[in-house]
């Protein structure tokens, strides 16, 4: 009997131990996700001091709420403006669910040898959900590179059928913004052949005999003043994200690419490295009492084109992308020439098949707008 005893105790060791440090960081970097690594750090005490070494993390915001009350209608400054006026109007919609990023509803506290509970199922001793902010969630994180946090769904309610993207780049204020709209997204017989560079541009931009103008009716049905909605509703939902991320970019000097989206991929905020520095040195300036950075004052380019056809099967009408840099920067030669090469930067924002339809729309007639800081 103490033979056989005597051989199963070899069996017992934990083969975990004999794994790297390192090794293991590998793996918990692969796990990224805040939740997973939480529960990861009541496996062992070794996990609970490798946890917060990790330098990729994965915040998903599984649902939201407000705990500030809306304020008065008396509070609110006097409008200044038409421009004003339009995005007062959109960030009214915005207020609610930007508080949004403001808390993640997490589990109840409770101890280490106590059951887990759902998020659904409130404790009877206690609140029903403890409520813990992005900047909190990841303040025992002490080496975050590489972050994102992606929100359940986008800010900007949209009809079924239409199509709204945009990507963003910020350091203390806007550095770029590029956005795609269509009033409708609809499919058309799919080819085989899905290869974006197999199609001849006078199939996918519509007729070949197409000047690349905007119609008179654009500026007649409402077309015009929807996409003037679709720029302002986009860069109010990118300048709220950039003003809450400022405590979390505070706590973590060590992170490198910072990425905000949402589970509907509707718009992505992202930050680099000069960028998150820039920030940290230049104070961000807010706009009025709102919880969002001041938008300065911009320069844009717009392409249109009523039809679009995009390898895949999807058709794309009344397609239109903008491209936005503040002005008063100093323009790159990237920005600077005729035709789609001084755009490339804009058309590589999007995946597929989006990404073809920002190529093909910078190439047609680019029109040049202007709007005043917001």
């Amino acid at each position: 009997m103490g033979d056989a005893a005597g051989s199963l105790s070899p069996e017992r060791e934990d083969q975990f131990d004999r794994l790297p440090d390192a090794l293991l960081l590998v793996i918990l970097n692969r796990i990224g996700e805040v939740k997973s690594l939480g529960r990861c750090c009541i496996v062992s005490r070794r996990f609970h001091a490798l946890v917060p070494l990790v330098d990729t993390v994965v915040v998903r915001v599984d649902c939201v709420i407000s705990d500030e009350p809306s304020p008065p209608p008396s509070t609110s400054d006097k409008p200044r403006g038409v421009l004003s006026n339009l995005a007062r109007l959109v960030l009214s919609g915005l207020v609610k669910p930007w508080q949004a990023l403001g808390h993640i509803l997490g589990p109840p506290t409770s101890s280490p040898s106590s059951s887990p509970r759902r998020l659904s199922e409130p404790s009877s001793s206690s609140p029903e959900v403890s409520h813990h902010s992005p900047a909190e969630v990841l303040r025992n994180f002490k080496e975050i590179r590489r972050l994102r946090i992606e929100l359940p769904a986008g800010e900007l309610g949209v009809e079924d059928g239409v199509l709204l993207k945009w990507k963003a780049a910020f350091g203390s204020t806007l550095d770029t913004c590029v956005i795609l709209g269509a009033s409708s997204v609809s499919p058309t017989n799919p080819n085989p052949n899905s290869n974006p560079n197999s199609y001849p541009d006078s199939l996918c931009a519509g007729s070949s005999d197409d000047s690349g103008s905007i119609p008179e009716s654009f500026y007649t049905n409402g077309s015009l003043k929807l996409r003037v909605v679709w720029t302002i509703s986009s860069l109010i939902a990118a300048s709220a994200r950039h003003y809450l991320l400022q405590p979390i970019i505070a706590d973590h000097e060590t992170l490198e690419t910072l990425d905000l989206t949402d589970a509907d991929g509707q718009g992505t905020l992202t930050m680099d490295r000069a960028q998150l520095q820039e920030l940290r040195v230049r104070p961000v300036s807010a706009s009025g009492s709102s919880q969002r950075t001041l938008v300065p004052a911009l320069n844009m380019r717009l392409w249109y084109a009523p039809h679009l056809d995009l390898p895949g099967g999807l058709v794309l009408k009344g397609a239109t992308l903008v491209a936005i840099r503040p002005s008063g920067v100093e323009q790159q030669s990237r920005d600077i020439g005729a035709g789609s090469e001084g755009f490339s930067w804009v058309s590589g924002v999007f995946e597929e098949p989006y990404r073809s339809a920002a190529r093909l729309l910078v190439k047609r007639r680019t029109y040049c707008l202007e709007m005043n800081s917001f």
